[in-house]
């Protein structure tokens, strides 16, 4: 028995129920790996007795800016480290932080590799791969944390970078207009805002691509 062909735009309601059905997960675009790192950092700290760290946006501007001075090259990681200078000459400048209000920082932690992690995987195997990135870790100097992480034109490779500081909330790390300038591509923690990736950053299926597709399957299985 054959059934009757429903008209194409009594379908479309259907397929936008359908897709907003899907997992907030597969769909949601704001996710910024950069707080996921944090998270990831403040679960493993709080699982080993540590306190959790304040997560400052001021010095997660500064984690990007860090990336950044490596300019791509994932093979200096190892081989060279910014001076504690450019912070303050270089750094806080392009993040429109106040000069007065840097603090010591008190532990980095970088890393890089050509193939996209999520941010736990990265944590913990490219983060904590060694004793000296647990010793970072649990130091009991930190009070507050920034993470930033940034790909490269074309896509990877990628960096993650976690800074520390013993500054004091709310006060250290202050941006001048009261939000950080512009510094993209990649993302910082605390920045309440999406990640803007290089050109490969890994995306999310979107509402509209994904009920695009859903409609087409829909004209096929219906002999619209």
């Amino acid at each position: 028995m054959a059934f009757p062909k429903a008209p194409w735009f009594l379908l479309v309601p259907l397929l936008f129920l359908s897709a907003s059905a899907i997992s907030p997960s597969v769909i949601k675009e704001t996710n910024n790996p950069a707080d996921q790192l944090v998270a990831a950092l403040n679960d493993n700290r709080t699982v080993h007795k540590s306190s959790s760290l304040y997560d400052n946006p001021g010095l997660a501007c500064l984690a990007l800016q860090y990336i950044k001075a490596y300019g791509g090259d994932c093979g200096a990681v190892d081989a060279k480290k910014p001076a504690e200078s450019e912070f303050a000459e270089t750094f806080a400048p392009n993040c429109g932080i106040l000069a007065s209000s840097l603090s010591p920082i008190t532990g980095r932690l970088l890393g890089c590799q050509s193939k996209y992690v999520t941010p736990s995987k990265a944590f913990s195997d490219i983060l904590m791969e060694n004793s000296k990135g647990l010793e970072i870790l649990y130091d009991k100097n930190h009070t507050e944390v920034g993470a930033a992480v940034s790909g490269s034109d074309g896509g990877g490779p990628y960096f993650w970078c976690l800074l520390f500081s013993n500054g004091k909330r709310n006060s250290s790390f202050a941006f001048e207009e009261g939000v950080a300038k512009i510094s993209r591509p990649g993302c910082f923690s605390g920045a309440n805002d999406e990640c803007s990736g290089a050109s490969g950053w890994p995306q999310r299926f979107s509402l509209w691509s994904l009920a695009a597709t859903t409609l087409m399957a829909g004209v096929y299985a219906f002999g619209l």
